[in-house]
């Protein structure tokens, strides 16, 4: 096992716990706060399975880890989606509950 699958394993979990707990909150109240909570930890989740992808050379077609290939557009995107769309609406949802 090679230190990239080492990494996204361990980053797997967090990620994991983070999409699960965004899941929850969606299911007991589905507002588009939560919604961009979850979109934003799924992209998260996204980008761990695509580390975990490159770290076991899996669908070697993809070309992970090379610039300019599909499997860094996925990362990239993905990336920048969950890093962007969580917080806002983890922001959204704390401005709603501090008004309600």
């Amino acid at each position: 096992m090679n230190a990239t699958a080492v990494k996204a394993t361990v980053a797997l979990l967090p990620v994991s716990i983070l999409f699960f707990g965004s899941l929850l909150l969606f299911a007991r109240r589905a507002a588009a706060s939560s919604f961009l909570q979850l979109l934003g930890a799924g992209c998260l989740v996204v980008v761990a399975l695509a580390h975990l992808c490159e770290g076991f050379a899996l669908f070697p077609f993809m070309h992970w880890g090379m610039e300019h290939s599909a499997g860094h557009y996925l990362d990239l995107s993905s990336a920048v989606l969950g890093v962007t769309l969580f917080p806002v609406g983890n922001l959204l949802h704390a401005i709603a509950n501090r008004h309600a």
